[in-house]
């Protein structure tokens, strides 16, 4: 039996964002069996979770008061720091706090200071996914922060995530390793761009490339997964290539900050920024792969 069915007590979740990221997890937490009350600035973001159980609220401080932990899933430092402000009249003393927006260590140290004086127990929780393991419940979340209320955490996270990384007792330290990981993700996605790009040019069939690879040591779930949403057209964004440029000058600011030169890291910013500055900003991160054309 998970922890989550060993809980005497099923608690009360207000979430703050349901965008791509949000709404998954809002969705997961109800399929576990928890009470969810959900807010979006936008707000049939939000209302389209009432029929699957969720409570839908005016405002952020509406959606906190009274819960037993308040989560966000927003865009980035500034738009956590002013929905907690709005949200604070609701919140009580000790009430812990799970952030899951990807901010970066600079931000994650400031919104700490910010629950601080609120009296809120932050806890720095990127997590590490998409949206098909947030609508399943399968991210992988990384967790700095005090370790008193991790037993009454213990129900939220394993229904959001198969795995839950606690990382070390004060904030930051989840979201310098969600930046290491992020890395990763944004490079490969594109080499995967890369090679597509390549191989139309040289008219190579790309399935025959990927037949190349699979099953071999260089195959990865991820390289198919990004080339079928290409070649099939569907860019609907499991994570939008606005947000994957948001995170990489995260990535770029932390390692300047670090005295570290990220050389593949420069060239996905610079691809990224020209894909959506081509009106690709809104699709999956993939469309990094339109920013491989060239002018003849």
């Amino acid at each position: 039996m998970s922890r989550a069915g060993q809980a005497t007590h099923t608690p009360v979740v207000a979430v703050l964002g349901t965008g791509i990221m949000g709404a998954g997890m809002a969705r997961s937490l109800l399929r576990a069996g928890l009470t969810v009350r959900v807010w979006n600035r936008t707000p049939k973001k939000a209302e389209a979770l009432a029929k699957d159980g969720a409570s839908v609220h005016a405002g952020p401080d509406e959606a906190v008061r009274g819960a037993d932990v308040v989560l966000t899933s927003l865009h980035d430092g500034p738009s956590v720091a002013a929905t907690l402000a709005a949200a604070s009249p609701g919140v009580h003393a000790g009430q812990p706090w799970l952030q899951t927006s990807t901010v970066g260590p600079d931000a994650t140290l400031e919104l700490a200071a910010q629950a601080g004086e609120l009296g809120v127990a932050y806890y720095d929780s990127p997590v590490l996914g998409t949206r098909d393991p947030a609508e399943q419940g399968k991210l992988t979340v990384f967790v700095s922060g005090p370790p008193t209320a991790r037993e009454s955490l213990a129900p939220v996270l394993d229904a959001i995530g198969q795995r839950t990384v606690w990382v070390s007792h004060d904030p930051g330290g989840a979201s310098r390793l969600k930046l290491v990981a992020n890395t990763w993700v944004i490079n490969l996605v594109g080499a995967v761009a890369e090679c597509l790009s390549l191989a139309e040019a040289l008219q190579v069939d790309p399935r025959l490339f990927l037949d190349a690879l699979s099953g071999g040591p260089l195959d990865t779930p991820y390289l198919h997964a990004k080339s079928a949403a290409l070649l099939t057209g569907d860019l609907t964004p499991s994570f939008a290539l606005s947000s994957a440029l948001k995170d990489t000058h995260l990535i770029l600011s932390a390692a300047e900050q670090a005295g570290v030169r990220l050389d593949l890291t420069e060239a996905s910013a610079e691809r990224f920024a020209r894909a959506q500055a081509a009106g690709h900003g809104d699709e999956d991160m993939i469309a990094t792969y339109f920013a491989g054309r060239t002018e003849k």
